[in-house]
């Protein structure tokens, strides 16, 4: 007898109770752990620096982590922080993203590097993410990412002390060792 895989949907998901950190990933329910806490410093850092840029030049929303982003009936995502461009504005309604942000940051955590770094690039990619940015507190680096005609490619990799510039957000820089 053939065994059945069943997936969750995003319908199945929007039911799950909102008091623990979850996202749907190819249908499958998966759980996070709360973060450590250089993960949220750099989290907040990045988050301020982004929020107050947007804001400034009017550029669109920036939000962080749990907010819902659903990409497909079966992946719903909860990135740690991202950005939506005004002209993709139609996408962001009361309960969640309905679809791809023009910029995902996810900060590594030791529970969710491999797959911030492998699933999520190849998701994101799949989705239309224009833009990716893996966050390494360990390492402080920042990978920036930029979406090509199929996948990601490596536009930099910033290390301390280094100022990164983002291809998405004309005109935004900081410096790494004011972020992580």
């Amino acid at each position: 007898m053939a065994s059945t895989e069943i997936k969750l949907t995003s319908e199945d998901y929007l039911k799950m109770p909102d008091d623990e950190r979850h996202e749907l990933l190819d249908g499958e329910l998966v759980m996070a752990p709360a973060p450590r806490t250089d993960h949220q410093m750099a989290v907040m850092n990045l988050g301020s620096l982004l929020h107050i840029f947007v804001k400034e030049k009017n550029l669109g929303t920036v939000l962080s982590a749990p907010t819902d982003v659903v990409l497909s009936d079966i992946d719903v995502v909860q990135p740690d922080l991202l950005f939506i461009s005004n002209e993709r504005a139609h996408i962001i309604t009361d309960e969640n993203i309905q679809g791809a942000p023009d910029l995902i940051i996810e900060v590594l955590s030791p529970s969710t590097a491999e797959r911030d770094r492998m699933f999520k690039l190849d998701l994101y990619a799949r989705h239309g993410v224009k833009e990716y940015w893996l966050v390494d507190t360990d390492a402080k680096t920042v990978m920036v990412l930029l979406l090509g005609e199929h996948r990601f490619e490596v536009i930099g990799i910033y290390g301390e002390d280094q100022t990164l510039s983002s291809p998405t957000l004309k005109e935004f820089s900081l410096n790494i060792s004011d972020a992580i």
